[in-house]
């Protein structure tokens, strides 16, 4: 079963205790504390497995917990760590805080495994509070706390181009015909409930993917049907195709079609729209040619005017498929490369964490920010892009370090460094 939505509680490993414990031996009566620290816990951590592409394995089971680490022991025994947990994700997933909805991460451009929770610091054991004073410290660090959050995964598709419409307009045909997908086609509604990915492969090396997203209905975005489930496998495609019924086999409108597959995109995300749009107007081999050409009138009449081409096809017969590919191939080199990737809207935050953020000026007109929490932000934020870069600022100003920043007395022109990566600082 196809499964593209999942809810589950993720939780890191517990950091073992600190031991309190003294050196014992034969002839030394009196020897010091020799408690071993703690272990850390384990991670959560998240990989994306080209080999999976639902989310099934997230179904049945909801809770995921890594290793605590193990309590220091006797002779300054360090405890065992605690053992990492590794998710594995199709590529495309995104990951959000369940309460809020709002994404945390999204797997889609991501080769290295990310780590998203941290486990608890192991604790210290008495060997690290002996004093000229306090000789025999009967008190060791308690492990640091693990982190937990429930969040939902959700899987969107990546595909370069979308087929859009209605049901039994043509989309499988031409699928099939297109690529090496093989998707289940039959004459009646709702044939294909899951989304088919296809290569389409051009000649000199060029072609792209394509999905043959399931037929959308009117209330869509309302969840009427299976709305969310389809509509969800769009957000990523770069151009969409929608296609039509131009015979009107089943009495259906194709302006009418197109206008209100719109209406359901504007009202579930309406950025979909301002994306590249191609119409397909299908099964031109169940009409004469005066037909044809009246039909083709009519759409570029309507949609012309927003730059949309209208291509007669069939997909039964192949005709005018090529010269469809071809444009679309072009729309896709005159944007920008890689999978269409969703911005970081929630900071992950625990109380009591561990940790914080270092700022330190090391040389005049230089300040650098360092530690663990500037650390996990960095593993899922994306700082070379425009609303990765203004979520970065905005969790400065959050954690109080732009105010620090000014009353270390920084100036407009100075650098910012955070690890390998320098920014200009302006007011």
């Amino acid at each position: 079963m196809f499964a593209d939505r999942a809810n589950i509680l993720i939780k890191s490993g517990k950091g073992g205790d600190g031991h309190v414990s003294f050196r014992r031996e034969l002839y030394v009566p009196n020897g010091g504390p020799d408690g071993g620290d703690g272990g850390r816990g384990g991670d959560v951590i998240f990989v994306v497995d080209e080999g999976i592409n639902t989310l099934s394995d997230y179904r049945h089971k909801r809770k995921f917990k890594a290793g605590d680490g193990q309590e220091g022991g006797k002779k300054k025994c360090h405890g065992a760590n605690g053992a990492d947990i590794i998710l594995k994700v199709p590529a495309g997933t995104v990951i959000k805080e369940k309460e809020s909805g709002k994404v945390i991460l999204d797997m889609s451009n991501k080769t290295e495994p990310v780590v998203l929770l941290k486990g608890g610091n192991g604790g210290k054991g008495n060997q690290h509070y002996a004093t000229p004073t306090m000789q025999a410290p009967k008190y060791a660090q308690p492990g640091g706390k693990a982190q937990e959050i429930e969040v939902v995964l959700e899987l969107k598709v990546i595909a370069d181009v979308g087929l859009v419409g209605f049901p039994n307009v043509g989309k499988s045909t031409f699928l099939s015909r297109v690529t090496n997908a093989n998707p289940k086609i039959a004459n009646y509604h709702f044939t294909t409930l899951n989304p088919n990915l296809g290569v389409v492969d051009l000649a000199e090396g060029k072609g792209f993917v394509i999905a043959d997203i399931p037929g959308i209905i009117e209330g869509a975005s309302e969840g009427v049907g299976l709305g969310f489930e389809f509509l969800r496998h769009i957000e990523r495609t770069k151009v969409m195709i929608h296609f039509v019924d131009a015979a009107s086999v089943e009495g259906r409108d194709p302006i009418a079609d197109i206008h209100a597959i719109n209406d359901e995109l504007k009202a579930y995300n309406e950025d979909i729209l301002k994306r590249p749009q191609v119409i397909a107007a299908n099964k031109i081999d169940a009409m004469s040619e005066e037909d044809c050409v009246a039909m083709v009138e009519l759409l570029e009449d309507e949609f012309g005017k927003d730059g949309v081409k209208v291509f007669p096809i069939s997909a039964v017969s192949g005709k005018g498929v090529k010269e469809l590919l071809w444009h679309v191939q072009g729309l896709l080199e005159s944007l920008p490369e890689g999978a269409t990737e969703f911005e970081q809207e929630y900071e992950l935050e625990f109380q009591g964490e561990e940790g914080g953020i270092i700022v330190e000026n090391p040389e005049e007109g230089i300040f650098t920010l360092e530690g663990p929490k500037i650390d996990r932000m960095l593993g899922y934020t994306n700082l070379e892009s425009e609303k990765g870069f203004d979520f970065f600022q905005k969790f400065l100003k959050r954690n109080g370090i732009i105010d620090q920043l000014k009353e270390m007395g920084i100036e407009e022109g100075d650098t910012v460094k955070v690890y390998d990566l320098e920014f200009d600082y302006y007011i």
